[in-house]
């Protein structure tokens, strides 16, 4: 419908869209109101940052994190789009040079955090620079009970009416209550064009392990991954701290973040991510939302997240390139009883605590999974697949046995002391042993006491996670930890049905070999360099390393070792912009030399017109002298030859147009077979 394909090479360096792009960027560029649900790294932000390019008028974009709005204006002025935002961040010299673009027509793209809407002067603004379209980031923040709710959010629905233009709205996650939200709250209701693309995220190995020495564990998976990018997300403020040391401890290059930090120290490390590689980030949820390093390898959780959302919103950090990226996820019965805790004291009505404990089983499911991780991930988003062959259980498929006896001997023993008691003690109870708790409470003449003995206390501890885990029993916080059993249980306790529990998740975890290199061992050296090349230009202009460019671009470079700026512009990610820009500093890494290019020659390398171009060249060489090489020697100039290359005349009434009566008498005839023949 719209043809974008040159802006998509050009500007933004690709040769084709990402899967189910390019329906979405005809759909917001014709003007639709669209609601998109992708994957993390599916490409979100080209699909309104293209029909921004395409359609007339200031596409504003209202988006959670000032340190996301800077990157992605960065990494679009880079590739030649006036584009510029308007935050708190900003200095007074950014400022005016935005307003000085929008006031001579100039800017496309004018980025916003949602607080800015509650300025009473933002909407005559807005009112003010001819506003075409409105595309939503982080879309699902507009849900109150969402873990990324942000009030301001509930604005935009009301800017949408007062401005009359189409809405884009974009998320990672939203179920379907949270898909309903954001059609009310931005939408008025009025269902938009919907697009939902898949959620697998096939790169991404997935892998959970119950904790076991959880230090040690989170440090085993880095020293496998060293020198690699990498998140480990925690619970607590306190274990990012000491977590960090410890990798630091380990050779890592290590540092926390958390809340309760000076914003400048946050800052800091945010810009240290984004700038190094291979620095390992240790923090809590804090550190999320916002983050658009495409080359982060691995993201680790030492505490189970809270929700499947949660889950997977920030494992879809990693491999945003669409390269290999790792996770792994640690838990354990504190864990499950943590976060029952926080949803049974939190303020959510009853209904909304009945879903968050849903959305919990979920994800505790997904952990206690018995077949490939990848197939209950994906079913809770509704998506059917075949098994991955890329996660832990794929991989090393877990022996299971026929857990409903000890199942059934631990419900009567909750049953039997009235749902008072934790796991602990009810362990005591299973194995029999002599606690002053018990014989004070005359456990030891129940039914129940003593019949567990077969079980080791390690055993009986995975078998009581795990019954947590498939929510046959829940900690009570009004007894303070108590065990309670659900509904799910009571089938199990009269013998109406069965179940496994696996065996292997008490033993200790193997460690997993490195992860592949990401280039052969030949070409590893050349992207070490590449990348070196790559931080100098970064540091230089104070931006990320990935607003050069990404990883993938360097990685084609190190395989592909183009040789000129024609090569270099058939890599994916290099656009125009780029080319000209570091096309030769690349250039000399891979090949020793500088290419010596006319302009007019480079602004159209990787494209036909500039083969057609070096064919005149050779033609013209040929003629210089003319056809018998005794006449006075004639050229034309290398603008000439770009005109005649780019506009391809057919006809030699237009080709003496660009050349004049003298070069065409001795050059029109044969510039003429050139073209015809390039069709």
């Amino acid at each position: 419908m719209f043809d974008s394909a040159p802006l998509l090479r050009d500007v933004f360096g690709f040769d084709d869209f990402r899967p189910g792009q390019e329906e979405i960027v005809d759909a917001v560029t014709a003007g639709e109101n669209v609601l998109a649900i992708m994957p993390t790294g599916g490409g979100k932000s080209l699909c309104f940052q293209l029909p921004a390019l395409l359609r007339d008028g200031v596409t504003v974009v209202i988006s959670p994190l000032i340190a996301l709005m800077r990157d992605q204006v960065r990494g679009l002025q880079e590739a030649g789009v006036e584009a510029g935002a308007l935050t708190s961040g900003n200095t007074p010299e950014e400022t005016d040079a935005v307003w000085e673009a929008l006031e001579a027509g100039r800017l496309k793209l004018l980025y916003m955090a949602p607080e800015r809407l509650a300025a009473g002067s933002a909407l005559g603004m807005l009112r003010r620079i001819n506003v075409s379209l409105i595309a939503v980031d982080e879309a699902h923040c507009v849900s109150q009970w969402g873990h990324d709710f942000r009030p301001d959010y509930l604005r935009i629905g009301e800017l949408r009416r007062a401005l009359g233009v189409p809405l884009a709205a974009f998320t990672a996650t939203a179920d379907a209550e949270t898909q309903d939200e954001i059609v009310e709250k931005l939408f008025d209701g009025t269902a938009p064009r919907k697009f939902l693309r898949g959620f697998d995220r096939p790169n991404i190995h997935l892998a959970f392990a119950a904790k076991d020495g959880p230090r040690k564990q989170i440090l085993d998976f880095a020293a496998a991954r060293k020198g690699q990018s990498g998140i480990v997300y925690c619970g607590t403020r306190n274990k990012t701290e000491v977590l960090a040391q410890a990798l630091r401890a380990e050779g890592h290059v290590a540092c926390h973040y958390h809340g309760g930090m000076e914003a400048e120290d946050r800052r800091i490390v945010e810009t240290r991510f984004a700038r190094e590689d291979g620095l390992i980030v240790v923090a809590t949820v804090a550190f999320g939302m916002g983050i658009d390093k495409p080359d982060i390898r691995w993201v680790a959780h030492a505490d189970l997240p809270k929700s499947i959302e949660a889950y997977y919103q920030e494992i879809g950090r990693a491999g945003r390139d669409g390269s290999p990226a790792e996770t792994l996820t640690l838990f354990g019965p504190d864990d499950i009883r943590l976060r029952r805790s926080q949803i049974d004291e939190g303020l959510a009505p009853p209904e909304r605590r009945m879903a968050d404990h849903a959305r919990l089983n979920t994800l505790l499911g997904l952990a206690e999974a018995l077949v490939c991780r990848r197939q209950a991930l994906l079913g809770y988003f509704g998506e059917q697949t075949e098994p991955c062959g890329k996660c832990d259980l794929c991989d090393n498929p877990p022996e299971v046995f026929d857990g409903t006896t000890p199942v059934r001997m631990a419900l009567s023993a909750i049953l039997r002391t009235e749902e008072w008691f934790g796991a602990g003690h009810l362990i005591d109870i299973l194995q029999g042993v002599e606690t002053d708790k018990i014989r004070a409470r005359r456990h030891d003449a129940l039914t129940t006491y003593g019949v567990g003995k077969d079980w080791s206390r390690p055993q009986w501890q995975a078998i009581f996670r795990q019954m947590m885990g498939h929510d046959l029993v829940r900690p009570d916080p009004e007894r303070h930890g108590a065990l309670r059993m659900t509904e799910a249980a009571k089938p199990i306790l009269k013998g109406e049905a069965t179940i496994n529990l696996r065996k292997d998740t008490l033993r200790k975890a193997v460690r997993r070999p490195a992860v592949k290199m990401m280039v052969s061992e030949e070409d590893a050296p050349l992207l070490s360099a590449l990348k070196a090349k790559r931080r100098a230009l970064a540091e230089s202009a104070r931006v990320p390393a990935y607003v050069i460019f990404p990883d993938r671009t360097l990685i084609e470079m190190a395989e592909k070792r183009p040789a000129t700026l024609d090569d270099m512009a058939r890599i994916s990610g290099v656009g125009a912009k780029k080319l000209e820009r570091y096309g030769d500093t690349f250039l000399e890494v891979l090949t020793g030399t500088v290419e010596e290019v006319h302009p007019a020659r480079r602004k159209l390398a990787g494209r036909d017109q500039g083969a057609i171009y070096d064919q005149l060249l050779e033609v013209q060489t040929q003629l210089s002298r003319g056809p018998d090489g005794v006449d006075k020697p004639l050229t034309c100039s290398a603008s000439q030859l770009a005109k005649v290359a780019q506009l391809r005349p057919d006809d030699p009434r237009g080709l003496a147009q660009v050349l004049g009566d003298r070069r065409h008498e001795r050059f029109g005839a044969a510039f003429l077979d050139v073209l015809r023949q390039a069709g």
